[in-house]
């Protein structure tokens, strides 16, 4: 068990990390697949790419506003690195306000030209994403994990990345990490949160999960159950 003194344990990033990039690739496959999807199906991955871009909105809010500055403070010496981050982030945004707003008119219509601007986005969005993902995990998060301690990473993820959502948010969210996550990405995960909310996530939120999953992801991808690890 680590000590609140000891360095921050950082690798929650990258699970985060892996599960969106995860779902953005499943979903461009989904789309792009004979034949394509249809009916509930189409409506369920439509909603999933604007969800995985709030997601998104959520997690570059987290580290501009809570994180960021708190590893400026503690080590100035990081500024340029967390500029250039910063600065990625504004390239994304506008790429991901544009899967939204495609997600959001491809889950509504039923015609071809919807699919296309959806697969569109998604692409010139990785293009931008995926670089900057690799970049947190092997640039940014030895700096932070050098910068702050473990305390001050926890009060972090509590003010920042938990408690500005709802209970089923985080159900939901928490089940989509632990989705085909190998044992030790699954204890960092449901180690993020104390013993009893933890028990409620990992079994009041799985049924759900699994359904919406199943609906977007039918009949390719099998989703695992939370319970295996």
């Amino acid at each position: 068990m680590r000590t609140s003194l000891e360095p921050a344990d950082t690798r929650i990033n990258g699970v985060v990390h892996g599960a969106l990039r995860r779902d953005l690739v499943h979903t461009r496959a989904t789309l792009i697949t004979e034949p394509y999807p249809q009916g509930r199906q189409r409506r369920a991955l439509g909603e999933h790419a604007a969800w995985l871009m709030e997601f998104l909105h959520a997690h570059h809010t987290g580290e501009d506003e809570g994180v960021w500055p708190l590893v400026r403070e503690r080590n100035p010496a990081a500024s340029a690195l967390l500029d250039s981050l910063e600065a990625d982030h504004g390239r994304i945004d506008p790429a991901a306000t544009t899967v939204t707003a495609a997600g959001q008119r491809y889950a509504a219509t039923t015609t071809d030209e919807p699919r296309a601007e959806l697969v569109a986005a998604l692409d010139a969005l990785t293009t931008v994403l995926l670089p900057h993902l690799d970049r947190e995990v092997e640039e940014a998060m030895p700096v932070v994990s050098a910068s702050i301690t473990q305390a001050e990473w926890r009060a972090v993820e509590r003010t920042y990345f938990i408690k500005p959502k709802s209970l089923a948010r985080l159900g939901m969210e928490a089940h989509w990490l632990l989705d085909g996550i190998d044992r030790e990405g699954y204890q960092i995960v449901v180690h993020t949160v104390p013993a009893v909310p933890r028990f409620i996530l990992l079994h009041g939120f799985a049924r759900g999960y699994r359904r919406r999953a199943r609906a977007r992801w039918q009949p390719g991808i099998p989703v695992q159950r939370a319970g295996a690890h």
